[in-house]
């Protein structure tokens, strides 16, 4: 189950109910290590257990134990390798799933074309994300950082669990096993500089939506996503009824192979022809391009003869690819003929460019909080007010679909 680390002793703390640090109470994140590697686990339990606000109540070696241990423990979040005897991790999600176990669980995966496919099979059961096992490290320092700086992140943001000031709660208080965790929402921001007639406010109380859009001829569709991705990709592509007269170019965050496993899988749902783009394909109507994993993806050529480009230019927001990146490029050789769309994700990667997009005349859809994973960067973008409709992603589809329909002499890549 990857590279041992060496040993690294087991750190065991009480249950508690709360951490005081300075004057915040910190409410842990309780958190359940299942891999059938003792060093994994002993890894995994040392780096959640680095951090004050992350406490490890239990560890199971497969996917049956785990059943067990969800029930007698009830915590907040689920780590879950997939390769293990008794019971793999995939078929332990869909269990914990079928039995209404809503925490988050986040995949433990190998970054390999057999992990990224398993990995895929374990979101569409119903994992809420995953990170990958440190592979070609020096030291066992550099396994823990890399482990916690992934990881940690994603079960904060999945939890939606921080510092507050707030008394401790009653020893022995826990949520019910069932029930769905509160969902990660982006703090109430700054009031930022005026777009459209409409300041920044609060995602929490009254999201900014901005007047109709211009009635531009749509050239394209550019789509960004992180945390919660591949699952709404799927509910989108696969929600198209027939090929758009315009292509789409998307943005998922994810390593090297993923993508191009989840490119064959969006293939596969409906009738879009779906590739991991290459550098210098032409883009055509009907296509669906989505960034390989470690390279921005960018456009050069003409609105009527448009091309990607694929660097390795720094990451932008920490990420390659990133969505910035794509719609600024979008943007510059298409003009406001863009339709932006923002699904669930962490972070605020696409924000700023959806700002830009707006103020060009393009038009801008953000995926509503209630259907997120995590309401991090569609809800950036509307705390800014940079879009003009924040939907449910089951309509995404078809708004997608109405917003192109008069778009067919606009098209690009030669075809007519």
């Amino acid at each position: 189950m990857g590279r041992a680390w060496g040993c690294v002793p087991r750190v065991r703390r009480p249950v508690r109910p709360g951490r005081e640090v300075g004057r915040r109470c910190v409410v842990p994140i309780r958190v359940l290590v299942v891999d059938d590697s003792v060093v994994i686990r002993r890894l995994l339990v040392q780096a959640l257990e680095s951090e004050t606000d992350v406490e490890v109540v239990g560890t199971a070696s497969d996917g049956a134990r785990a059943l067990l241990k969800a029930e007698q423990l009830r915590p907040d979040a689920i780590t879950m390798d997939i390769e293990m005897p008794e019971m793999d991790g995939v078929t332990a999600v869909r269990e914990l799933r079928r039995r209404g176990v809503r925490v988050p669980i986040v995949m433990f995966s190998t970054l390999t074309a057999r992990g990224a496919s398993s990995t895929l099979d374990a979101l569409a059961a119903g994992a809420s994300d995953y990170v990958t096992k440190p592979s070609n490290v020096g030291s066992l320092a550099e396994a823990l950082s890399r482990v916690a700086g992934e990881l940690v992140p994603k079960l904060r943001a999945l939890v939606g669990r921080g510092t507050r000031p707030t008394a401790l709660a009653p020893a022995g208080a826990r949520p019910a096993l069932g029930a769905a965790p509160a969902r990660a929402t982006v703090p109430a921001p700054a009031p930022a500089p005026a777009l459209g007639g409409l300041r920044g406010v609060s995602v929490r109380r009254t999201p900014a939506v901005l007047p109709p859009a211009p009635t531009h001829p749509v050239r394209a569709v550019v789509v960004g996503s992180s945390t919660g991705g591949p699952e709404a990709l799927s509910r989108v592509v696969g929600g198209l009824r027939r090929p758009l007269p315009v292509p789409m170019i998307v943005t998922q965050h994810m390593p090297p192979l993923f993508t191009a496993q989840l490119a064959l899988r969006l293939d596969r749902l409906g009738p879009s022809t779906v590739v991991e783009a290459s550098d210098g394909d032409v883009l055509r109507p009907g296509h669906v391009y989505v960034a390989p994993g470690d390279f921005h993806l960018e456009l050069a050529g003409t609105a009527t003869a448009a091309r990607i480009v694929l660097t390795q230019s720094p990451p932008v927001n920490f990420c390659r690819p990133s969505v910035d990146v794509m719609v600024r490029s979008a943007l510059s050789v298409l003009g406001p003929h863009l339709l932006g769309v923002v699904l669930t994700g962490m972070g605020q990667d696409g924000a700023a460019a959806a700002a830009e997009l707006v103020e060009a005349g393009g038009t801008m859809i953000s995926q509503d909080e209630a259907t997120s994973v995590v309401w991090g960067m569609p809800g950036a973008v509307a705390a800014a007010g940079s879009t003009h409709r924040i939907l449910p992603l089951d309509v995404v589809a078809d708004a997608i679909m109405s917003r192109c329909a008069d778009s067919g002499a606009f098209t690009v890549g030669g075809a007519s």
